[in-house]
């Protein structure tokens, strides 16, 4: 009867097979709790919302059914979209709406070009001038959102620093306290140091014997900017652009301090609709509009990382 036996390259070959799938059940364990969480305190409550949007009001949604106004509710398991009908045909939906989109534009504009200007002069320049900017940026890091708020709406307002400073020389200065004015100087001081940090660094990055080849061979300046500090800074900067438009798309603080009444940015708005309206189920609607056009904005940033990833050959 004939013995079969494991060759030393076998044995190494179940052996190493053996130590990937602990590696694998160890990562997949060190990984599990935090997706825990956030499948708890963020996926389950996001399920529960979108549910009791389109009216299933049973379950742990039964409390807000009962104390909310204006609550549609489905018939059986058959959804119903009157609540998004209430928003959608509401005329200052869509102002509140278009005030959001061009301040998140305006802003983001704003941001990445200083960023983008601050971190080019660091980059090629560098100097006393360069450094202090970058050092002015970053302070609203370390200035509360509520405090720049209200800062920003006492200098812009009727008889603030602005007026007053212009009054000395006989000139009239504009009001922007509450205007959407003043919703982009905020929103654009709060979110610069980010920017600056995220692409200063990007710039950074970029080897200097690329800069310097293309300076021996003739390149000047803004070619250089153009072919070589933009398209190797691209991701830093998607990704600048990406939190920065994200964060002023959703924001509260600043557009309740120093915006108009009406229109009112979405942040505003479904806070109004929740609190002020008592009308849970429109102000979620709200909500979802918010986070559709947050997604449609990350897109960017997914589509950056991925062609970043297939140009380094990592997929």
């Amino acid at each position: 009867m004939a013995t079969v036996t494991a060759t030393p390259a076998a044995t190494t070959a179940d052996r190493g097979a053996h130590h990937a799938s602990r590696s694998a059940a160890a990562g997949f364990l060190l990984a599990l709790p935090p997706v825990v969480v956030i499948a708890l305190f963020v996926g389950v409550p996001v399920v529960l919302a979108l549910a009791f949007s389109v009216g299933f009001t049973g379950g742990l949604n039964s409390v807000m059914a009962a104390v909310g106004q204006n609550v549609h509710h489905a018939d059986g398991a058959v959804p119903t979209f009157a609540a998004y009908g209430d928003v959608f045909t509401t005329p200052a939906f869509w102002q509140d709406l278009a005030l959001t989109l061009g301040v998140t534009v305006a802003s983001t504009a704003i941001v990445v070009v200083l960023a983008g200007g601050i971190g080019l002069a660091l980059r090629l320049h560098g100097g006393w001038l360069a450094r202090l900017l970058s050092a002015v940026a970053i302070v609203p890091l370390f200035i509360p959102v509520v405090i720049a708020s209200w800062a920003i709406l006492t200098f812009y307002s009727a008889d603030g620093f602005l007026r007053s400073l212009f009054a000395q020389v006989g000139l009239e200065a504009p009001v922007w306290s509450y205007t959407a004015v003043a919703i982009v100087i905020g929103s654009a001081w709060t979110s610069l140091p980010f920017a600056t940090l995220m692409i200063a660094s990007g710039l950074q990055s970029v080897p200097d014997a690329l800069i310097e080849a293309a300076r021996d061979a003739g390149a000047g300046t803004l070619r250089i900017v153009r072919t070589i500090l933009l398209p190797m800074s691209a991701v830093p900067i998607v990704i600048a652009v990406t939190f920065t438009a994200i964060g002023v798309i959703g924001s509260y603080t600043v557009p309740y301090f120093t915006g108009p009444n009406a229109p009112t940015m979405l942040g505003v708005s479904l806070a109004s609709y929740f609190t002020a309206y008592n009308q849970p189920q429109q102000s979620l609607v709200m909500a979802f509009v918010v986070f559709l056009a947050a997604a449609g904005i990350g897109a960017l940033y997914v589509w950056a990382n991925f062609r970043s990833a297939r140009r380094e050959g990592r997929i």
